[in-house]
């Protein structure tokens, strides 16, 4: 590729931050920075609040992971109270996995699923591009 090919990619694959405007104590300072360059660097230079930019979702990003990582501190016990509840509710001792694997419906949607994927394994591809 080209550099100005990669530096098109770049463009259109760069993202827009998230709201400033909410709360975010972590990154404060690197927000604040990010306002800072924009007020005073002229609209006509595109780039020129690129590093600010980096800097708030590199913040962000580990904002977010620091939540993401206090919410799910007692998932398992949140899982095993939804297993007891399913269990309760089916009226059975049998786990959610068990029961689908009972299920004659669940199986018969499932190998459906498996033979529509052996017919045309490109449409349930993860690549948007196709497998290379």
């Amino acid at each position: 590729k080209t550099a100005t090919q990669q530096t098109a990619k770049q463009a259109t694959t760069s993202k827009m931050h998230p709201p400033l405007d909410r709360p975010h104590p972590m990154c404060q300072d690197v927000i604040d920075a990010l306002r800072y360059c924009h007020a005073t660097t002229s609209k006509l230079k595109f780039w020129g609040c690129n590093d600010a930019k980096a800097a708030v979702d590199k913040c962000f990003k580990e904002e977010k992971k620091e939540l993401l990582k206090s919410l799910n501190k007692d998932i398992e016990q949140v899982r095993q109270r939804e297993e007891d509840a399913f269990r309760d509710a089916v009226g059975q001792d049998l786990t959610f996995e068990e029961y689908l694997k009972k299920d004659t419906d669940y199986q018969k949607a499932m190998s459906e699923a498996e033979e529509r994927k052996k017919k045309d394994p490109l449409a349930f591809s993860k690549s948007a591009e196709g497998t290379k």
